[in-house]
Order: structure tokens, then C-alpha cells, then sequence
């Protein structure tokens, strides 16, 4: 399972990462057509590392140009029995607050 190359989610959200380290690490842009803030949609930059076996457990960080806020990544990219690979993720969000007393709701 490659994870360098253009992706594609449900929800029409895309990202381009490039070539993988041969440390595991690498670097991309994500788009993201979901969003709560007013601001125009940019493409942000991505970080990531990936477990160098064959379908690959992976992460990354998505640090959003547009809005006060990072997303965390995890993942692991699967290869169906056609050969397509897939990817699963799970994220976490966390906004920009001005006090502490404001962190449940970041």
C-alpha cells in the first residue's frame, strides 16, 4: 500500500501526498470540503509518518490556513482483493480558544 498520490474522501475532501521517506515520513496538501468556519476554503499544508510494513498504519497533522485550528490524522491504508488501496481514518480537531476556562469547548 502506497500512500504517496492523490486521495479522495466521501465527502469529496482531497489531499495529495508526496513521496514517502524511506524513514516513513512525508509531506502533502490537504482540501477539505467540509467546514464550520465563514472563511473561504484553503488548501492547508500536511506532516506525516507512516509504519513502513505493507498496509501501513499511518498519521498526520493538517495545521488549517483558513481557520484557528489543527486536525490530527490517524489511519491505516488497506488493499482490497480488486488490489484497490483504501484508506481508513480517524481525526481530532482542536480550535483555537482565549482562555483556558473556553478549553472544553476548543
Amino acid at each position: 500500500c502506497n500512500l504517496t498520490g492523490f486521495w479522495k474522501n466521501d465527502l469529496g475532501s482531497n489531499m495529495t501526498i508526496g513521496e514517502v521517506s524511506k524513514e516513513g515520513n512525508f509531506n502533502g496538501i490537504y482540501w477539505t470540503a467540509v467546514k464550520e468556519s465563514k472563511a473561504d476554503i484553503k488548501i492547508s499544508p500536511l506532516v506525516g509518518s507512516q509504519n513502513l510494513s505493507s498496509q501501513p498504519p499511518f498519521g498526520f497533522t493538517v495545521n488549517w490556513t483558513f481557520a484557528d485550528s489543527v486536525t490530527v490524522f490517524t489511519g491505516q491504508c488497506f488493499v482490497d482483493k480488486n488490489g484497490k488501496e483504501i484508506l481508513k481514518t480517524m481525526w481530532l480537531l482542536r480550535s483555537r480558544v482565549d482562555d483556558i476556562k473556553d478549553d472544553w469547548k476548543a
